[in-house]
């Protein structure tokens, strides 16, 4: 069966994940009774996640001829004889009102019927609200026929409750193995220490062996024995210089290591002499003048050096000048890397530089400026630093700019900048942050449950 993309704003994307199936129709009857039966309208309902007998209805309403839609054996009649071509334009009316979110565009919705007897469609992507016009025939019908619930949420929800609990024995255990390494390090390591004691204790043995077979009782007189004392003493004093029992940790000691591993020019860079003299400074000469001047350019201080090249008002200053002059991704993704500072304070500057101001339509400068977001983000960690710039521009951004945090990730991720998993990971982390009370998490939140509820519907498909 033929697919196509649901919506016709997105029949040129080759990679838009929702389809359905292509409408077949088939006339039957002739004269007065004459019908076209819409083959596959049960298969285009699945897709669309609405009930077989909401799309026939509305070709009814909309063409005015009675339509009927048969449960029990999944047959759609609209009287009179139309093209397929038509009935299709009207389905895209249909997918307009009834299923595509009015905020984000995405058909994942869910239709509810409040006290009030109006319909709204609950987007499972962004959270959007959409409010359907209710001087519609079609709403009508679906008042007095709701849409069932879906099923399976609780099954759903006790999968989920299930794999944290695995997650969370699968940790224990790691940690559980984790301590048993370190025992057996620690293990080992006292193993080693003891048998070094050992070794220790018989190099000591045998140097007092060594001085007793050299001195004989009474064979030799009291100069003599001095004398081999002082020999023998030399003699291990010499055979223990191999071994270094001790570091010396003096000031003196650690002087004649630095001279020693270091060469004689290096050495005199890194230790301080104090038996130099400092030369006599020369009043008003002109070199001495030059160098205040030269300090003073480059943020010196009375000796000390203040250094303003990584701050953050300079750095959207300069990213706002380069931007003005209209250069292309591939210029600022070179401009960015000249810049001084990290990864994360450059990502900051010019989410400041990009978005400054925006509030209600941020998600749709995002849009239209996501060319220069996606120059940067191909490197390895260069997804999280970008989540990260999004929760550091909405804590500071107006309401209105924060509220559509959820449709500027969708506008994202659709567009390959940002994965599931950095998404969930970031959100997680935010969670769990000193900023977990920020209202960022409370609008990310319905996006990030409908990512994790896509992955669990495609692993059981």
């Amino acid at each position: 069966m033929a697919l196509q993309n649901i919506g016709a704003g997105n029949k040129d994307d080759a990679f838009y994940r929702y389809k359905m199936p292509r409408m077949i129709t088939k006339i039957e009857g002739r004269g007065n009774g004459i019908k076209t039966n819409v083959v596959n309208m049960v298969d285009i309902a699945k897709a669309l996640g609405r009930p077989a007998s909401y799309t026939t209805k509305f070709f009814g309403c909309e063409l005015g001829a009675q339509s009927k839609f048969d449960e029990k054996t999944g047959t759609s009649h609209v009287n009179g004889a139309h093209d397929t071509a038509k009935l299709a334009g009207l389905l895209e009316n249909f997918i307009k009102k009834y299923v595509q979110c009015y905020g984000c565009g995405n058909p994942e919705t869910e239709i509810l019927i409040n006290r009030a007897q109006m319909i709204t469609l609950k987007c499972a992507a962004c959270g959007f609200l959409s409010d359907v016009d209710m001087r519609d025939k079609l709403t009508t019908f679906i008042i007095k026929n709701p849409p069932e619930q879906k099923k399976g949420s609780k099954d759903k929800k006790a999968m989920r409750r299930a794999e944290k609990e695995r997650l969370k024995e699968g940790e224990m255990a790691d940690e559980e193995q984790t301590k048993l390494k370190k025992e057996a390090v620690r293990k080992e390591a006292a193993k080693k220490k003891g048998s070094s004691t050992a070794g220790s204790k018989d190099v000591s043995s045998k140097s007092s062996t060594k001085k007793k077979n050299n001195v004989s009782d009474g064979d030799q007189s009291p100069t003599e024995a001095d004398d081999n004392e002082t020999a023998a003493a030399t003699v291990d004093t010499e055979d223990d210089d191999d071994i270094q029992w001790q570091t010396d940790t003096s000031a003196e000691a650690a002087r004649q290591r630095i001279q020693e591993q270091l060469s004689s020019v290096t050495a005199g860079m890194v230790m301080l002499s104090t038996s130099e003299e400092r030369p006599k400074s020369v009043k008003n000469s002109p070199e001495r003048d030059e160098d205040k001047t030269q300090s003073k350019v480059n943020g010196h201080s009375n000796g000390v050096k203040v250094d303003y090249s990584n701050s953050r008002e300079k750095l959207v200053g300069e990213i706002k000048e380069f931007l003005n002059k209209g250069t292309s991704a591939s210029q600022l993704k070179s401009f960015l890397g000249s810049l001084s500072g990290t990864p994360q304070e450059i990502m900051d500057a010019l989410f400041e530089a990009l978005f400054d101001g925006a509030g209600k339509g941020f998600s749709k400068e995002v849009t239209k400026k996501k060319n220069y977001l996606a120059a940067i983000t191909q490197e390895e960690g260069s997804q999280l630093v970008l989540l990260n710039a999004i929760e550091v521009f909405c804590g500071k951004a107006r309401s209105e700019a924060a509220k559509e945090v959820a449709l500027v990730l969708k506008v994202l991720y659709d567009s390959d900048l940002l994965e599931e998993e950095f998404i969930v990971e970031w959100y997680g982390k935010g969670l769990d942050g000193s900023n977990k009370g920020s209202q960022i998490w409370k609008n990310v939140k319905p996006f990030v449950e409908w990512l994790q509820s896509a992955e669990s519907e495609t692993e059981e498909e």
